[in-house]
């Protein structure tokens, strides 16, 4: 991938992920949080609604493709590591249930949001230590 092609992957990056931000707004999302850096890694979306803190990646496709497909494994870890660690400094948080989703941008199409899209085999609020590469199920359940 040259310098260009980077470039273009990363401004339709943005602006998938700022689509992906109005809708859940649409939803009654409240976004707290976009491309959030972590020592883990990065959260695309951060977004609150009720008692749910929910934590989305946002792949942009060309295509519709099958919403299992598009994580792999350590993906999934790091999401959940970053997440671990964004809500460790914030004690406000802690009440919140957890929640990964997915959401599947595809150009002239909706969004897919695939809500609790994967869990972790361990409850990250309660495990003091995990194996690095913990791996998770991936529930592509739709809307």
């Amino acid at each position: 991938m040259n310098l260009t092609q980077r470039a273009l992957a990363e401004r339709s990056g943005r602006w998938a992920e700022s689509w992906a931000a109005f809708v859940l707004q649409l939803k009654g999302y409240a976004i707290l949080g976009r491309r959030v850096q972590t020592p883990a890694g990065e959260i695309d979306l951060i977004a609150r609604r009720g008692d749910v803190l929910a934590f989305i990646e946002v792949k942009m496709r060309q295509q519709t493709s099958d919403p299992a497909e598009l994580l792999r494994p350590r993906q999934m870890a790091r999401i959940v590591r970053a997440a671990t660690g964004w809500t460790a400094r914030r004690d406000w948080t802690q009440h919140f249930t957890w929640r990964y989703d997915l959401i599947v941008v595809t150009k002239w199409r909706w969004p897919n949001h695939v809500r609790d899209a994967w869990r972790p085999q361990e409850d990250p609020m309660l495990a003091s230590h995990r194996p690095k590469d913990n791996v998770i199920s991936f529930r592509a359940r739709r809307k």
